[in-house]
């Protein structure tokens, strides 16, 4: 088992009210599932992938990754606990305007304390892998949307990761840039890589073996 959620709340307090974002979530995830997550907006989508990412935090209920209940960590130890084990792929690419599609790269490795030799045939592996050898230099602005995302992606998967998370990740793309990552993220699936995404896309929810409908924080 690579995660389970049990019974996860969470809430916000607006004019002496609780409003809930997520309500009584169970979720187990096994390694090597590909999982779609989808729901209008404002369903908790985002927010559901943000507690399995661990970026955020909830008020109720229990999560065990790998064994290590997470509720019950230290931020410092939750931090590392997601930055070995999880990548994460935005729609809006999240990349670091002034590093150089390089540095973007190695950024996630640098965090891993790995060291430079290592970084450097990690990141030509990734260039060579997702075609942006000659981008390797340029800076996000000077890129495409497609070639932004590849490069989200290649950041995500350079520190091998066990999850990915994908929120959706072709939304500012053509159908045939989408096409193409959803292809990639099939392929790592297919690798052994567990991927969870969050999409508005039938078709790119088809790409997964089960799929998540979440209607006001709710499983349903």
């Amino acid at each position: 088992m690579l995660l389970q959620l049990n019974n996860i709340f969470k809430w916000v307090h607006s004019g002496g009210q609780r409003f809930f974002l997520l309500k009584d979530i169970n979720l187990e995830v096994e390694e090597g599932e590909f999982i779609s997550v989808m729901g209008p907006s404002g369903s908790g989508k985002s927010t559901l992938l943000n507690v399995i990412g661990m970026l955020d935090t909830f008020d109720e209920g229990e999560y065990n990754f790998l064994d290590e209940s997470v509720h019950s960590l230290k931020e410092k130890h939750r931090s590392n606990l997601y930055k070995q084990y999880i990548g994460f792929v935005f729609q809006s690419y999240h990349l670091l305007d002034e590093l150089t599609v390089k540095e973007n790269l190695e950024m996630p490795l640098i965090y891993k304390k790995i060291k430079g030799a290592e970084r450097k045939a990690r990141v030509a592996d990734m260039l060579d892998r997702f075609n942006i050898v000659g981008k390797k230099d340029l800076f996000p602005a000077q890129l495409s949307g497609g070639q932004q995302q590849l490069v989200g992606v290649a950041r995500a998967l350079i520190s091998n990761p066990k999850l990915i998370l994908a929120d959706e990740p072709t939304g500012n793309l053509n159908s045939k840039q989408g096409e193409e990552i959803m292809e990639l993220f099939k392929q790592l699936n297919d690798e052994g890589v567990t991927i969870i995404q969050v999409t508005h896309s039938e078709k790119n929810a088809e790409y997964g073996s089960r799929t998540i409908n979440l209607l006001d924080g709710r499983m349903v």
